[in-house]
């Protein structure tokens, strides 16, 4: 999917996701917004202590909700295939500006 979407694309599905998620007027994921749309995701199973699991597990700065920071950190940290891809695609990004400084 990374490789798809390249950086620019991967980072606005990601941040695509959190707008869904979160609370529009706190701009956060809390609790009550990961409950209330977790459906979106396929997630609706989810008991509320798993869900209070995932905030806490993402929640970096400890006020019980995620920013859009987080929520990016986590999701990438969540699925080891999309961190590799991502990872690489970095990689080539870096590759393309070093060719692009020697050539000038």
């Amino acid at each position: 999917m990374a490789e798809k979407l390249g950086p620019e694309g991967l980072m606005g599905e990601l941040c695509n996701g959190f707008d869904l998620l979160s609370d529009p007027v706190k701009g956060l994921i809390t609790f009550q917004s990961l409950k209330r749309n977790s459906g979106l995701l396929g997630l609706e199973g989810m008991g509320d202590d798993e869900l209070l699991s995932m905030l806490r597990e993402g929640d970096i700065d400890g006020d019980g909700a995620l920013d859009q920071m987080e929520f990016c950190v986590l999701m990438l940290r969540l699925s080891p295939e999309l961190m590799e891809e991502s990872r690489r695609l970095v990689e080539m990004e870096i590759m393309k500006e070093l060719e692009s400084s020697m050539q000038q």
